[in-house]
């Protein structure tokens, strides 16, 4: 059991500091070819930040355990919205005014409900999976198609700051974009051996390992990018973090672990996290939405009610646990 705790500790150590390199080669590396500041920060950027989700729930699905996969992917949207976008609320209020984001929000719902669709028989099929996967390179076609207009955006005009902030050579970007890739897959691996040992010594199903410790840990790269931004005023980074790395969970890390195997859904993860999931996500219309000349703006107070959400949910999953 030690030497698992250990595993954990030091996979999720090597995945968050992998991931945030992975993120800066890939987005440096970008740059220099010429990708407009736009597309960086949605797909780039939300695929850099999803990479240590898509690693762990395709390494489990290929290794047998469902239940990490999946609950990796639900289990980092909920920790994503509830625990992330509330502790950044918390630090600084999140003002929403970027028009691409107000287009992801819409998207992100109308993904939910195709998820949860699929899992209510109660198993994700390999054509559910193609049928997320199709939807998720149709969703970044669309994307590329939106971003090469070059319209003014909030969102564009931040990341290029960004970008121009943290310059580097072509060659030291591709080094780290490589190493960083490299090291992803490799703490990935020692991950989820850790938390497959952990569960087994608990006596706890992979599903509530995946929804709790190997969600967190996975979702630490959105976690910073979004505290950092926020506190540079750079809102529409720190949302854009939150949605693009949800729509990548639920279409292209369900998708990648389903099409390597099939899994069967056990009847609480509709019930009970798909529900939170789905309601979490409706909420950010309310909160995050200008109403009546209203600015959009996540605020303290709803900050607060999301990490209370937060905290409520874990004690659903503690006591359904033992």
């Amino acid at each position: 059991m030690i030497t698992a705790i250990l595993a954990i500790i030091a996979g999720l150590a090597l995945l968050v500091w992998s991931a945030d390199r992975f993120v800066e080669g890939s987005a440096s590396t970008a740059r220099h070819f010429g990708v407009p500041p736009l597309l960086i920060g949605m797909i780039i950027v939300g695929f850099g930040t999803s990479a240590p989700e898509m690693v762990v729930s395709a390494l489990a699905a290929s290794q047998g355990n469902p239940g990490i996969a999946l609950g990796n992917a639900y289990g980092s949207n909920i920790t994503n919205i509830a625990l992330i976008l509330g502790l950044t609320a918390l630090i600084s209020p999140i003002a929403v005014h970027s028009q691409v984001l107000r287009k992801e929000l819409p998207i992100l719902t109308a993904v939910t409900i195709l998820a949860a669709w699929q899992i209510g028989d109660g198993e994700i099929t390999r054509w559910d999976a193609w049928v997320l996967l199709s939807s998720f390179f149709g969703l970044m076609a669309w994307t590329i198609w939106q971003g090469m207009k070059k319209k003014p955006d909030a969102l564009a005009d931040e990341m290029d700051q960004e970008l121009k902030e943290h310059a580097m050579p072509i060659r030291r970007s591709v080094f780290w974009l490589i190493l960083g890739l490299l090291l992803l897959i490799g703490s990935s691996r020692v991950l989820v051996w850790g938390a497959v040992e952990i569960a087994r010594g608990l006596g706890v199903s992979d599903l509530i390992i995946g929804l709790t410790i190997v969600a967190v840990g996975t979702s630490l790269p959105e976690l910073a990018s979004s505290v950092i931004a926020t506190r540079k005023k750079e809102h529409d980074i720190a949302l854009g973090n939150i949605l693009g790395s949800n729509l990548f969970n639920t279409l292209a890390v369900v998708g990648i672990a389903g099409v390597i195997h099939p899994m069967s859904v056990e009847p609480e993860v509709f019930s009970r996290d798909m529900m939170v999931m789905a309601g979490l996500t409706l909420s950010l219309f309310f909160i995050g939405y200008g109403f009546m000349g209203r600015p959009g703006r996540i605020n303290r107070y709803e900050g607060w009610a999301l990490f209370a959400c937060y905290i409520g949910y874990l004690v659903c999953l503690t006591k359904g646990a033992f």
